[in-house]
């Protein structure tokens, strides 16, 4: 069950022509992720979807039946040569054969139920102190299974089980691989990572307002809960309290945020709930923070959407007041004109008798 040589070798070239970025003057951390997953429905027929991203934004993707690269952002092929992908892409049909080979060899060995889903997640973090941090695990039906230890090259169990500890002592026992998994992640993926970046610097660095209002909702007569909701901002990271007086109201069981949702348009958005009792003499108000608003912060006082309402309504009477003006003086210039019409006639018909 060992993989053949040349994937190796294809897997050594491809740390050769990516060690090559200089450090680039990071400002924030960036993640580089490669996602798998891979459905084996029996021993002759596997489905497999790959993806890598860089953070939120999706780089690329491989073709479900070629397997060849297909590219989400202009500005990821740039990054390296016609000719060095060319090399990636074949690594990684290479690669994908000889995991189907051994995963299926595996689960015959060991008695397997088809079908079930291996789902695999590597890539390493790049922090603006220069540090980093590799991660490699896989899950198994949706459930964590190994854990890949960068510091000490071994892989960890998440959970133990016969397979779980046959399939870890397989790659502890996989020597070649193991130190080839610590060069990609030590060296390759760190300079990846700063390669794309450079190349895309105008997408991550992409900036989107955020938008928040606030709404009250009544569970009980006894409890008032107060909901934030904060949506259409990009990048991710994001802080949103709740303020009582004018003070900072501290993370409790009062206080319930949800986490951070994608919206379709690429931005994302949260909710933030806190639980007051009605007509407690207080004032509240949401404060969020983004990298967009700069030194600033985004105040929404409670009762800010009663005024707002109150305002549309009197705005809408003040159009049905104008509206009904423009009516009423149509109507007596309409009216006016049929008198003189009138009046006309009547002239014109005792001018003629006379």
């Amino acid at each position: 069950m060992q993989p053949p040589r040349r994937c190796l070798l294809l897997l050594s070239l491809l740390c050769h022509l990516l060690l090559s970025g200089t450090w680039a003057d990071l400002e924030e951390a960036f993640t580089l992720r490669l996602l798998q997953t891979s459905t084996f429905q029996n021993t002759s027929f596997m489905d497999t979807e790959c993806m890598g991203l860089l953070d939120d934004i999706e780089l690329g993707s491989l073709a479900k039946h070629t397997w060849k690269i297909r590219f989400h952002q202009p500005w990821v092929r740039p990054a390296l040569p016609r000719s060095d992908w060319d090399i990636i892409e074949n690594m990684v049909k290479i690669y994908l054969r000889n995991f189907n080979n051994m995963v299926n060899e595996g689960a015959v060995q060991k008695d397997v139920p088809y079908p079930f889903v291996v789902q695999g997640m590597a890539g390493c973090t790049l922090y603006p102190n220069k540090t980093t941090q590799a991660f490699a695990k896989f899950a198994y039906n949706g459930q964590d299974f190994l854990n890949f230890c960068v510091d000490n090259a071994t892989w960890l169990l998440s959970q133990d089980t016969n397979l779980s500890r046959c399939v870890r002592d397989f790659f502890n026992n996989y020597t070649d691989f193991t130190e080839l998994m610590q060069v990609l992640f030590n060296d390759t993926c760190i300079d990846y990572v700063e390669m794309l970046v450079r190349y895309g610097k105008a997408a991550l660095e992409r900036q989107e307002l955020p938008v928040a209002t606030v709404f009250a909702r009544t569970p009980s007569p006894a409890q008032l809960l107060l909901v934030c909701r904060v949506t259409g901002f990009y990048p991710r990271s994001i802080s949103v309290a709740w303020l009582r007086d004018g003070q900072e109201v501290p993370p409790g069981p009062d206080t319930n945020t949800s986490a951070i949702l994608p919206n379709a348009d690429l931005t994302y958005q949260l909710r933030s709930v806190l639980a007051v009792a009605p007509h407690d003499g207080h004032s509240y108000a949401c404060r969020v923070r983004h990298r967009s608003l700069g030194t600033r912060s985004l105040l929404i006082p409670w009762g800010y959407s009663d005024v707002v309402l109150i305002a549309g309504l009197v705005a809408g009477l003040l159009a049905v007041v104008a509206m009904a003006a423009v009516m009423m003086l149509w109507l007596w210039r309409r009216r006016k004109h049929r008198q003189m019409e009138e009046s006309t006639s009547r002239n014109s018909i005792l001018s003629k008798e006379a």
